[in-house]
Parts: structure tokens; C-alpha cells; sequence
């Protein structure tokens, strides 16, 4: 069983390759574009064992509407005589000093912080970043998806605000404890990626604005209003160039569709699809490039179909991974559209 094997790790027995020490993080942000921002940050700093040494958390002034509110709950108010993250970046790295950056879909966590180090004409003092996600398929955990509540519930550990910074820090720390214990009894090597600091931005965000509470009609008025495109969305102006070919780039005009859940909210992730030059696919036909879901084993319609006509499928993680460089359509110019903020985990 996992739970006895998170204990065997001995003090002779812990792998002298693995970090010294690890800063969990968990952001929360305006959106998913590159053009979004922070609007609160939380650290819980571990031990070489995983064991919890402080915490830290604040809330970010993102010079610019604060996002989905019905989500993480933040409004302009609650934000406006927050520190820009400028004035929290020196104290954010001291945080991630010399440490393993640990986030549940790090890519994500870390693309974000990266960029906000670049606006601010600064460097984060981190060098790899490990995703929690990616560990739980090393471990092969029996995870129904791959949501942050399916990897607490897995180790017993109980959300108590979902979406705030400061508790989905403390929920990953509890749940990257028995995780890393378990790889170390098990000999596993962590998933270790280097973290690439950007090293120029150029910010055209606006000026932060008011914002509604966040109750039913509020929120349609603000999805009609602010960030988030309308849901009828243009038609993808690239044409089909035809399958996804595993190995290969994302290119853009190609159609994909997602089945089940998701880590992230759908409606972000296939806005972020589009904006990368993808068409947003409904249903699954022969003309379909790829098919995203968490679970291909469920047997939905669409995994069925994709089956049938040999559609590729993939995961939410290996998806975010090719949205960070889609290649331009044929004729178009290089970079023209490329993905710059990926959704979804370092799996």
C-alpha cells in the first residue's frame, strides 16, 4: 500500500540526488492569456523531507480587472491598495530562494511568476520547478482526474477554501509530504524541469477597474463586459492542416476537442486553445486533430468516436505542454499566434 510506503523512507534510506528544500506555490490570476496577471500569491517553504518550515501569502494589485471574481473571489476593492508585484518581488524570492518550486500544474504557476518577474525588470531566484501532477503519474496514484481536490482527497487532506491562494498552498503541502516520501521510497526520480526566466516584457494591461460581487447576475455581465471573450466565438481563421502527429507541434487551424474534466475551467482552457490559433471543436468527426481528456478509458461519445477514426488523444497536461509553442498555419508568419500561457501541468 502507498501509505505504508511513505514511511519507509529512513534516514539512511533518502536518496542523496533528491533537493534540499522546496517552496510550494500556488498563484491566482486574472485569467490565462499572456497579458494576464497575479492578484495573490501564497508560499508554504519545506524541508529536504517535505516538512513544513513557514508560510507566506499577499495580494497583488494587477493594474488591470481582477478576472473571474466568481472564482477566486477577489474584487478591485479588495485589491486596489494591494502592493503592485514590483514591491512584493524581492520578498517573493527570498521565498523560492535556492528551493525546487513545487505547484500543482506548475507550467501554469510558473509562467505567470515568470512574467511578472520580467514586468518588474527582474529575475526569480529559482531554477526548477517540480509538478505535483507529474509526480502523481511517476507514483501512479489511482486519481480520478487530475484536480488539486482529487489529490488531497487521495491523501486525506481537507480543502477548506478552494481557489484562495493561501489554502490550496497549505492543501498541496500536506499532500506533497506523503507524495515525495512515497517517491523516495520507492526510488523514484522526481520530475524535475528547469524553470527559463523570461528576460523582456512589454505590458499594454490596463489600469485596474471596478468590479461586480460576483453573484449570478453579476457575473454574466461581466463575462459580456470584461476579459473573457464572448462564448460565440469568430471561426478560426487558419485552415485544418489536418491530424495531430504525436512528436510534433500544435499547429494552428488544427480542431480539437475536450472531453470530461479538467483541471482547469474548460471555458478558460478552449479560450486559451483559441487564442493560440486553434479551432474549438464541439464534437468529435473525422475532420477532428486531436482530442483532449483526462480520462480515455470512460468511454464518453467523443472518446468512442476518436477511437473509431483513429483520432490521437492526449491528456490536460501534455496538452499544455504544446500550447506553450504552436506553429504558425502554413503561409503565416512565424509567431504570429503562438500560445504563451499554458493551462495545464509539466506531466
Amino acid at each position: 500500500m502507498l501509505e505504508d510506503r511513505t514511511l519507509a523512507a529512513s534516514a539512511d534510506s533518502w536518496p542523496t540526488a533528491y533537493p534540499s528544500g522546496y517552496a510550494v506555490v500556488d498563484v491566482e490570476t486574472t485569467g490565462l492569456s499572456k497579458d494576464d496577471r497575479i492578484i495573490s500569491a501564497a508560499v508554504y517553504r519545506l524541508d529536504a523531507r517535505g516538512e513544513v518550515e513557514d508560510h507566506w501569502y499577499t495580494l497583488v494589485n494587477p493594474q488591470r480587472d481582477p478576472g473571474p471574481v466568481w472564482i477566486h473571489g477577489l474584487t478591485s476593492d479588495q485589491l486596489a491598495d494591494a502592493p503592485l508585484f514590483a514591491d512584493i518581488a524581492e520578498e517573493f524570492g527570498e521565498r523560492l530562494r535556492d528551493r525546487v518550486l513545487v505547484a500543482h500544474n506548475a507550467v501554469f504557476d510558473w509562467s505567470m511568476i515568470a512574467r511578472e518577474y520580467a514586468r518588474a525588470e527582474r529575475t526569480a531566484p529559482v531554477r526548477q520547478r517540480l509538478c505535483t501532477i507529474a509526480l502523481s503519474k511517476e507514483l501512479r496514484l489511482p486519481l480520478p482526474n487530475h484536480k488539486l481536490e482529487s489529490l488531497a482527497a487521495h491523501f486525506g487532506v481537507v480543502q477548506r477554501h478552494a481557489h484562495h491562494a493561501l489554502d490550496d498552498a497549505r492543501v498541496l503541502a500536506e499532500a506533497f509530504r506523503p507524495s515525495l516520501r512515497a517517491a523516495a521510497s520507492g526510488g523514484v526520480r522526481l520530475p524535475l524541469l528547469e524553470c527559463r526566466p523570461l528576460t523582456e516584457w512589454a505590458d499594454g494591461a490596463a489600469r485596474i477597474g471596478r468590479q461586480a460581487t460576483g453573484s449570478p447576475a453579476s457575473e454574466s455581465a461581466y463575462r459580456a463586459q470584461s476579459w473573457r471573450a464572448s462564448r460565440k466565438r469568430p471561426a478560426c481563421p487558419y485552415p485544418n492542416p489536418g491530424r495531430y502527429e504525436p512528436g510534433q507541434p500544435l499547429k494552428q487551424g488544427m480542431r480539437v476537442a475536450f472531453s470530461g474534466d479538467t483541471s482547469v475551467d474548460r471555458e478558460l482552457l478552449e479560450d486559451r486553445a483559441f487564442e493560440a490559433g486553434l479551432h474549438i471543436a464541439t464534437s468529435v468527426s473525422r475532420l477532428t486533430s486531436l482530442l483532449v481528456t483526462n480520462d480515455p478509458d470512460s468511454g464518453t461519445s467523443k472518446t468512442t468516436k476518436a477511437r473509431s477514426f483513429g483520432t490521437p488523444v492526449i491528456d490536460e497536461a501534455a496538452f499544455g505542454q504544446l500550447l506553450q509553442d504552436v506553429a504558425p498555419a502554413d503561409g503565416a508568419a512565424a509567431g504570429g499566434a503562438r500560445a504563451a500561457r499554458p493551462p495545464a501541468s509539466d506531466g
